[in-house]
């Protein structure tokens, strides 16, 4: 009697038979079970009815077809699954070994008719967001599963998975075996920048309204939620030479800097301000145009940094702590532009508002010549003053332009890399203080060919991926020591 339980999604007998039979062939199978929205007859399975395979209907009745066998393997996609030799028994292997109560791999994946390794990366602390990938096998120690099912107290459509791997997550090690065990066919061929904007479509709104109960859930239980409660700045700190700058960081950015830069010098304005511009030792004409431009506006200062080691956070480090930096420093990147002459006016305003140390707007998806491009508007709506700093970490990404109160950026600096700074800063500041939102668009970022993650390869997506989450580590460590700092508090009170 074998002793795993499969668990798999099914439209018709047809569609899931290559799977069935892929499955049926292990003599560590103990039962196979799809999934459907109805009734469907497949040889040698058992038939669970529920709307959705992702939903909270179909995982309890998952959990509870579980307690015939010791694993559950359930597998998320419906092209054909493939073993590779003794794949699944080698899973089924390291699983009893480890007692994890999650375990995933690396795989292949068929595109095109061509087979590729597909490597994931190890789940840690802060891989909290809903879209973490785990490739589309994940076996569960049954009794893991059932404990975690146990907790799925709310009906969710689309966040029944995602609550159940958190669920597990708190209560059991969650390990990833960086071996290619089986092969799937990957119809989605979009490049990583199409890809990556598909979580804010504003048509997706229903999942991410569940997904954000969801993460909120898991935070409180495992003391890293934060109450709506947030510290104070005096917003007059300090003298200025002006009101605000915008800060451009570039390197290699001839065909757009201009536009960029003449974008920021049309801003219409109540006070003064200025352009930084930290030109990270261009080499393809974009420094010849920037000291034409500083030449013909004196607002614009054309800055190269002594050092060479610069990522997009140090750049942005050399403009914030120039001596002619103004009191507010507003991000444009070197290849977008503003929406109109008033977007400057419109941050500053929201800082005198609501008297914060960050203001995030919202930008318009375009493409290279500046026409609307789907989804249209990202305006991070999931982002409120209840809940916004902890659905932040939910999230790969806060909105657009960022926008910072000097001090404090002076205070705490910008990591050194050109990748997730701006995240890091935001999870950061929003530990402490409120930050600002406008949900109209300030700005039209350009998507095209010459755009830094237009198109990465599957170890440069991982590395940005790893990256983020540790920042979510660090930011859950940091959070919960402050939950208990506070309790710590308040009981000697």
């Amino acid at each position: 009697m074998g002793k795993i339980n499969c668990f798999i999604p099914a439209e018709s007998a047809g569609q899931c038979a290559a799977t069935v039979d892929a499955l049926r062939a292990s003599t560590v199978v103990n039962g196979i079970y799809v999934v459907a929205p109805r009734c469907i007859e497949v040889l040698g399975c058992n038939c669970i009815t529920a709307g959705s395979f992702f939903g909270t209907e179909a995982l309890r009745q998952i959990a509870r077809e579980s307690r015939t066998a010791e694993y559950v393997l359930l597998y998320t996609k419906q092209p054909p699954l493939e073993w590779v030799q003794h794949g699944l028994e080698r899973m089924l292997s390291v699983a009893e070994a480890s007692h994890c109560g999650l375990l995933y791999s690396d795989y292949y994946e068929t595109v095109g008719g061509v087979r590729r390794q597909y490597p994931v990366i190890d789940c840690q602390l802060g891989s909290v967001r809903d879209d973490f990938d785990f490739g589309p096998v994940l076996m569960f120690r049954a009794d893991a599963l059932r404990r975690a099912a146990e907790e799925l107290h709310d009906e969710y459509r689309y966040a029944g998975l995602y609550a159940l791997r958190l669920g597990v997550s708190r209560h059991s090690a969650v390990m990833r075996l960086n071996e290619y065990l089986y092969c799937v066919t990957e119809h989605d061929t979009r490049k990583s920048g199409e890809k990556q904007f598909d979580y804010v479509d504003p048509r997706n709104r229903e999942v991410q309204i569940e997904m954000e109960c969801v993460c909120t859930g898991h935070l409180k239980k495992i003391g890293a939620y934060l109450a709506p409660e947030f510290e104070e700045i005096d917003i007059e700190e300090g003298e200025f030479p002006c009101e605000a700058s915008v800060i451009i960081p570039v390197r290699n950015r001839a065909r757009t800097i201009e536009e960029a830069v003449r974008s920021a010098l049309r801003q219409r304005t109540e006070f003064a301000f200025n352009v930084i511009v930290i030109d990270n030792h261009s080499t393809d004409g974009t420094t010849e145009i920037l000291r034409r431009l500083a030449a013909e506006d004196s607002r614009l200062l054309h800055i190269v940094p002594a050092r060479t080691d610069l990522g997009i956070g140090g750049c942005w480090n050399e403009g914030i702590d120039h001596s002619e930096c103004g009191r507010f420093a507003v991000q444009l990147d070197s290849d977008d532009v503003y929406q109109d002459e008033n977007t400057l006016q419109t941050v500053v305003d929201e800082f005198r508002r609501q008297r914060c140390p960050m203001v995030i707007g919202s930008y318009t998806m375009t493409n290279g010549q500046m026409e609307t491009i789907a989804p249209g508007l990202i305006d991070h709506r999931e982002w409120t003053e209840e809940n916004g700093r902890n659905n932040a970490l939910r999230i790969n990404g806060l909105g657009a332009p960022r926008a910072f109160f000097t001090p404090l950026l002076r205070e705490m600096h910008v990591p050194n890399t050109s990748y997730g700074e701006d995240y890091a800063l935001g999870l950061a500041i929003s530990r402490r203080y409120r930050i600002g939102r406008i949900y109209s668009s300030l700005y039209l970022c350009r998507r095209w060919e010459g755009n830094s993650d237009a198109s990465l390869d599957i170890t440069h997506t991982n590395a940005n991926n790893a990256y983020k989450d540790k920042l979510r580590t660090i930011e859950i460590m940091a959070r919960t020591e402050m939950n208990i700092n506070k309790q710590q508090k308040a009981e000697l009170q």
